[in-house]
């Protein structure tokens, strides 16, 4: 991903990737690596991605959305907002509610 995002130029399209990974904990910005207590063989990837530790493998769908928001014209948080109420709006034809924390919170709705 950070090969893909460093090459591309201005006119490379937009890419979604879906996949699996092998078994692997990254490492946010906000990460230790006492907060991962028990690794066993599992790598720990450092990323320069915000957050804490994270766990992927298999049977987990990892969705990356690598697109150019400056050609988009949009700001993280727009953007953010905008993959949101898509995968909402999707779960919704499936008849899945969904929400975010912030509309949960401005609703007064549980998890």
């Amino acid at each position: 991903m950070r090969d893909f995002t460093l090459n591309r130029n201005e006119s490379a399209p937009d890419e979604i990737w879906l996949l699996e990974h092998p078994p692997v904990f990254t490492q946010g910005l906000a990460g230790k690596p006492e907060h991962v207590l028990n690794p066993r063989n599992i790598p720990i990837i450092q990323t320069d991605r915000g957050g804490q530790i994270t766990y992927h493998g298999p049977g987990q769908l990892v969705g990356y959305v690598l697109f150019n928001l400056r050609r988009l014209k949009l700001g993280v948080k727009s953007y953010v907002n905008l993959i949101e109420n898509s995968v909402m709006q999707l779960l919704a034809d499936y008849n899945i509610e969904a929400n975010t924390k912030t509309r949960c919170a401005r609703d007064l709705c549980c998890w």
